[in-house]
């Protein structure tokens, strides 16, 4: 997959998760919004957004790099595409609310949150954009099923900077969303919780993960052929 397709699913994954971003930093987003007022309001929920964004961007480094050294070392490529996949369709379903099973990974993710929580909380309430850009950097370590299926998709990146442009991209589709639940709370979560648009983003992702699966298949479909005219050329009769 070439990086511009890479960047651009990532972005929309973000997008299509925006009921579920709402869910998970809406509460934060519209608590930072009633802090504030008039054109200060805007700010701090910037400042906030990006200090999240730069967390997504640094955890995709992270897992990039990992990627990179398992697909490398270990030939774990296609194991993480596969990884990626599953996560994908598993949020889909979870955001859909068909099947829940995503909450399982939130949970084991709240266990390392718990030590996190207390050092995000000394920020708020949030009056200044630089407190606003401190918290959301650490508000970007929330548990969320959502970002830990992009961060597996990231992890299949071909290097470690792909992964953090991936969770960039990510991150920016997910802020429209917790933006504008800041300013529109609860008319926004309204409108997001609606089931017909939760099964249609459900399955929006579903089908992402689906297409990830299938390039691995695809991947898989190419490189036996090759491998079956690399021995069947070194073959000499008579030997």
């Amino acid at each position: 997959m070439s990086d511009a397709a890479s960047l651009v699913s990532m972005l929309m994954i973000g997008l299509l998760g925006a009921g579920h971003c709402l869910g998970m930093c809406g509460g934060i987003s519209a608590a930072l919004g009633m802090a504030v007022d008039g054109k200060r309001k805007l700010a701090v929920l910037l400042g906030y957004n990006l200090g999240r964004i730069f967390s997504y961007s640094l955890a995709g480094l992270l897992v990039g790099l990992l990627g990179y050294w398992g697909a490398e070392y270990l030939a774990a490529g296609p194991l993480l595409r596969i990884t990626a996949a599953t996560l994908l369709v598993l949020m889909g379903l979870y955001v859909a609310d068909w099947w829940r099973l995503l909450t399982w990974l939130e949970r084991a993710g709240a266990l390392l949150w718990r030590r996190v929580q207390p050092l995000a909380s000394r920020f708020l309430p949030v009056t200044t954009v630089s407190n606003a850009l401190l918290a959301g950097m650490i508000w970007g370590w929330l548990p969320c099923g959502l970002v830990y299926s992009a961060l597996a998709y990231a992890a299949t990146a071909e290097e470690p900077l792909q992964g953090a442009a991936m969770m960039l991209s990510f991150g920016l589709g997910t802020a429209p969303a917790v933006l504008m639940g800041g300013v529109f709370s609860e008319a926004l979560r309204r409108q997001l919780q609606r089931r017909s648009l939760k099964r249609l983003m459900g399955v929006a992702l579903i089908m992402f993960g689906a297409w990830v699966f299938w390039g691995v298949l695809q991947h898989a479909g190419h490189l036996q052929p090759d491998h079956a005219h690399h021995h069947h050329s070194n073959y000499q009769p008579g030997n």
